[in-house]
């Protein structure tokens, strides 16, 4: 399904012989000086991050990681180089190439959700976030491979594409999931940034598997608009970048009130004009973090993950942090694992397929079993879906689930308050990322234990490399709305500690 050509673009765009700016962990402010300066335009950087998307992601390191890429790409960016010769900029994100995982509706291309079913199914709109990256300028490259479904944080695999997506640092191991295709993409290059979905992990996981920053907002903050959905009380969409500041500067251009999705109304309140002001001047001195040592004891831990975490937390001790090891969220395992499991994918996903409209393939989930065009692994998670009950709602253990999510909310934030913390910090995983195909081995995956079910904000960031070549990250949990503050702490361990490092085998390609 990967469709493009490269024929005649070596010389199609304006001075690309002439121009040698790197594309390899290029940034949002990097670009954007470099077309104030004449050096690079719009057009230059999709036929460069086309030509990486064909050398790495089916041939030399094959990472698997893109679907199809946008085949009216490359007349976007020429339509914005005339905008920008005539006017500048039309928006924060002017020519920046970005990759969506494909569960995201994008207008003109279809939105398969990882399943052979919907190969074909073409949306009639694009999702909230996607027109608002449009309408900042932003380019949609490509479409990213994922766990079918979005079902796994274990691995990124669909009956759309062949094979598993590959970690660009070791192309034995796992991206993680579901938003694998997007994190292995934007690891090797093959986009500026990309947009990822977080259930339970599937942000977060992925990023801190590539040496990313990913960013799970606060429930309300972000649409879910035009995203097939999993689980809408935990569906979560957003950036996934190789640097703080490029991950904001999207998040500040998706973010809020959308009419479509109701939820979002609590952003009118709770969101600046811009985050980009936290990053100015941030600083660890004087925030106060407290430790989960209960999420990553030493016994049930990698040593050489571990390892990463203590010193991350001696960088921000460093800093000028004021971390406490005494916090504790008494009962955590008992609030997550006393509820009752109550599947909202059929009442949810049946949703999405009746906004398609008419042109709709398949109008239900039972329609999509039926017709047995999806990975085998899926069929009894379909199955138990389809079986559940119509409306979550009306579930006897509904109440009883919201009830213990409420507790959980509150026992955090009592903590927090008690303690005055600006945030809560635990390692993303207490293992390295496994062999593909191995799901026995430990993993050690924290990410669905406080964020998903709370709606809490969570952010992901790199700490490192286990053994010297895995990437290892943690995350910063914190108050809802609270986002601002978490990218000021994150910014200014970022620049502390510049643990992010391109994957080997990667190189620059040049237009030549």
């Amino acid at each position: 399904m990967l469709v493009f050509s490269l024929v005649g673009l070596a010389c199609s765009s304006p001075n690309a012989n002439e121009s040698n700016f790197p594309l390899l962990e290029a940034t949002i402010s990097g670009i954007h000086a470099a077309m104030e300066k004449g050096d690079v335009t719009a057009q230059y950087l999709v036929e460069g991050y086309l030509r990486r998307i064909e050398a790495f992601d089916k041939q030399g390191p094959s990472i698997n990681s893109i679907i199809i890429v946008n085949p009216e790409a490359m007349e976007t960016a020429r339509y914005l180089d005339s905008v920008y010769a005539a006017s500048g900029k039309v928006g924060p994100l002017h020519g920046i190439p970005v990759i969506v995982k494909d569960n995201y509706d994008v207008k003109g291309m279809p939105t398969s959700n990882g399943t052979l079913a919907l190969k074909e199914s073409y949306p009639p709109d694009d999702a909230f976030q996607v027109r608002r990256l449009r309408e900042a300028g932003a380019i949609i490259i490509a479409k990213a491979n994922l766990a079918e479904f979005a079902s796994s944080g274990e691995f990124s695999v669909s009956s759309v594409l062949p094979g598993y997506s590959r970690n660009p640092y070791d192309t034995r191991r796992t991206t993680a999931g579901s938003s694998g295709g997007t994190g292995a993409a934007i690891a090797a290059s093959l986009a500026v940034v990309g947009l990822g979905t977080d259930t339970g992990s599937s942000i977060r996981g992925p990023s801190s598997h590539q040496a990313l920053v990913g960013i799970r907002s606060t429930m309300g903050l972000t649409s879910r608009d035009g995203i097939v959905p999993l689980a809408l009380t935990n569906d979560i969409g957003g950036p996934m970048a190789r640097t703080v500041e490029d991950a904001v500067r999207v998040f500040d251009v998706i973010a809020g009130y959308d009419e479509a999705d109701t939820v979002t109304r609590a952003s009118v309140a709770s969101k600046p004009d811009s985050y980009l002001p936290f990053l100015e001047g941030s600083t660890l001195n004087g925030k106060r973090i407290g430790v989960l040592h209960q999420l990553f004891p030493k016994a049930e831990s990698d040593t050489s993950v571990y390892s990463l975490m203590m010193t991350a937390l001696d960088d921000l001790r460093a800093g000028g942090a004021i971390l406490l090891d005494s916090v504790r969220i008494e009962e955590l395992d008992s609030l997550n694992e006393s509820g009752t499991r109550i599947r909202q994918l059929k009442r949810d996903y049946n949703a999405y397929l009746a906004s398609l409209g008419d042109s709709a393939a398949y109008k239900s989930l039972q329609e999509i079993i039926d017709s047995e065009k999806y990975h085998p692994y899926l069929e009894k998670r379909l199955i138990d879906a389809q079986n559940d009950v119509d409306v979550p709602e009306a579930h006897p253990d509904w109440g009883k689930n919201m009830a213990l999510r409420q507790e959980l909310r509150n026992r955090i934030l009592g903590v927090m308050d008690s303690l005055e913390l600006d945030a809560l910090i635990y390692p993303s995983f207490t293992y390295p990322p496994r062999l593909i195909g191995d799901l026995n081995g430990p993993r050690g995956d924290t990410s669905g234990k406080l964020s998903p079910p709370t709606g809490f904000p969570a952010i992901a960031l790199p700490m490192g490399y286990s053994y010297g070549r895995y990437p290892a990250g943690f995350q910063l949990l914190g108050r809802p709305f609270s986002e601002g503050e978490l990218f000021s702490i994150s910014h200014a361990y970022e620049q502390l500690t510049r643990h992010r490092r391109a994957p080997e085998g990667f190189d620059e390609i040049g237009l030549q």
